[in-house]
C-alpha cells in the first residue's frame, strides 16, 4: 500500500459552517420535488408493491423499501407483533434497560447471539446505538485502556454516524478519510497506534467496504472497526448475519451495528461484540442505548418472529429469489453497481432538476424511485435510488425498466 499525498481531513463541529451554502443548493430541489408531488406522501398501503394515494386513488409500487426479504409484510412477522402485545400487555416497559429488561427482550438477545454468532445488544435504532458506542471507542474506553483512539470516518459512511463526529472530536483526534482508500488509512495507521475506522459494510447508495484491506489493516496495526451493516443483514449469510459478520470472526476490535428495519423487516437496531464484557460496558455506559426507550415489546415480538425465519429454509429461498431480481434488474439495466450482489442501485442522471422529473415521470406511471441529489450524494452525481426485493415479480421488474430506458432515452 503506498502513501497518499494529501494530508488528513481534520473533522469536527465546522463541518456545520457550510450549512448555509449547502442548504441554498439543495432546498431549491428539495422543493422541485415537493412541487412534483414527490415527498411526503400519504398512502394506505396493501403490500410493498402496491400502494395508493387514498384522495386520489392513484396506485405505485415502492422501489425504494429497504425491507430487501419482503418481511415487513410476512404474516408470521406480523402474528409475532401481536403475540408479544397480547402476553405482555403492554408496549414497553419505559424504564432504563440498565436497569430493567422485560424477558422477551432477553429473548431476543439471546435468539440474535445464536442465531449471527455475537454478543448482540439491541437497541431503539441503529442511530441510537451508533450515538451510544462511538464516542466509547474515541474515548478508547471501549476495547481499550482509555488512551483515545483517532476515529477515521469514511467519506460516504451514513449520517447516523456522520453526525456523531463533534461528540467524538470531544475525546480524540476525527479524521475524514476518502471513500474505501486503504492507502490513506494505512498512513494513519503508521503515524498513531491507535486508530479506529468507520465506515458501511454495505452502502445505502450503493456499493460496499473494502473489507478484505480492512482486516489485514486490523491484523497488522490493531485497527478498530465499526461498520454498520444495515443494508446487508438478512440478506446475506447462511443466518442472514450479512456482509460483514459472515466474512469475519467477531473480536474485541470489531462492533457491527444494523437496523432490524431493512431486511429483517421488524424495527430498531442491534451491535454484535465480540465479547460478554463489551456487552455488559456498553449496556451500562452507552448513554442513549439505556434510556428508557427501547423497542417496543410489538416490534420484539416481531423481531422474534423473523429470528424464526431466519432459522428456517424460508431464508434461503428469499434470499435465492432477491438474488434472481438482483439479476434480472442488472441484465436489464445495469448500473454502475451491477454484480455487487447487492440489492441497491443508483440510475446516474447527473443533473438534479433532471432527476426530480425522471421520478415524477415514473411516479406518473405507477413506480416511486426517489431522486437522490448533493448532499445525499456528491455535486453532479444526482440520480435514482431504488432497491430490489424479493417480493417483486418478474413483470414489475422487467416493466420499470422498460419504463426508465423509455424515459431516458427521450432525454
Amino acid at each position: 500500500m503506498s502513501s497518499q499525498p494529501n494530508p488528513p481531513d481534520v473533522a469536527g463541529p465546522r463541518r456545520y459552517r457550510n450549512a448555509e451554502t449547502m442548504l441554498a443548493t439543495a432546498d431549491p430541489v428539495w422543493r422541485a420535488a415537493g412541487e412534483h408531488g414527490l415527498i411526503g406522501i400519504k398512502v394506505d398501503s396493501e403490500s410493498n408493491n402496491r400502494l395508493t394515494v387514498r384522495e386520489t386513488g392513484h396506485e405505485f409500487a415502492n422501489m425504494v423499501s429497504c425491507a430487501y426479504l419482503g418481511l415487513n409484510n410476512h404474516p408470521s412477522v406480523a402474528a409475532g407483533a401481536v403475540d408479544a402485545l397480547a402476553e405482555s400487555r403492554s408496549t414497553w416497559l419505559v424504564t432504563s434497560t440498565t436497569r430493567i429488561r422485560h424477558n422477551l427482550l432477553v429473548r431476543l438477545e439471546e435468539e440474535l447471539g445464536e442465531l449471527f454468532g455475537a454478543h448482540v445488544l439491541p437497541g431503539a435504532s441503529c442511530t441510537s446505538l451508533t450515538a451510544g458506542i462511538l464516542p466509547l471507542i474515541a474515548s478508547g474506553h471501549l476495547g481499550g485502556d482509555g488512551t483515545p483512539r483517532v476515529m477515521v470516518f469514511d467519506r460516504f459512511c451514513h449520517f447516523c454516524m456522520a453526525y456523531v463526529k463533534p461528540i467524538c472530536a470531544d475525546e480524540a483526534l476525527v479524521l475524514n478519510c476518502p471513500h474505501n482508500d486503504l492507502n490513506y488509512l494505512e498512513d494513519i495507521c503508521r503515524k498513531y497506534p491507535r486508530v479506529a475506522y468507520v465506515a458501511d459494510g454495505a452502502y445505502s447508495m450503493g456499493g460496499a467496504a473494502a473489507l478484505d484491506g480492512l482486516l489485514e489493516l486490523q491484523d497488522r496495526y490493531g485497527l478498530f472497526l465499526y461498520v454498520d451493516d444495515s443494508h446487508s443483514l438478512s440478506i446475506m449469510g447462511e443466518h442472514g448475519e450479512g456482509f460483514v459478520r459472515s466474512r469475519l470472526e467477531m473480536n474485541p476490535l470489531t462492533v457491527i451495528a444494523a437496523s432490524l428495519g431493512k431486511g429483517f423487516g421488524t424495527g430498531g437496531g442491534v451491535a454484535m461484540l465480540g465479547s460478554r464484557e463489551q456487552f455488559e460496558f456498553l449496556h451500562r455506559h452507552a448513554g442513549p442505548v439505556g434510556w428508557s426507550q427501547n423497542m417496543a415489546l410489538p416490534l420484539v415480538g416481531a423481531s422474534l418472529a423473523s429470528a424464526a425465519i431466519h432459522r428456517s429454509p424460508e431464508l434461503k429461498d428469499l434470499q435465492a429469489r432477491l438474488n434472481r431480481n438482483i439479476d434480472l434488474f442488472d441484465q436489464l439495466l445495469p448500473t454502475s453497481f451491477a454484480g455487487n450482489g447487492l440489492p441497491v442501485r443508483r440510475v446516474d442522471v447527473g443533473d438534479a432538476e433532471q432527476a426530480v422529473r425522471l421520478s415524477a415521470r415514473l411516479f406518473e406511471r405507477g413506480y416511486y424511485s426517489s431522486a437522490v441529489f448533493f448532499p445525499i450524494v456528491p455535486k453532479g452525481e444526482a440520480g435514482l435510488r431504488l432497491m430490489l426485493r424479493a417480493d417483486m415479480d418478474e413483470r414489475l421488474i422487467t416493466d420499470f425498466a422498460a419504463q426508465v430506458r423509455d424515459l431516458t432515452e427521450e432525454r
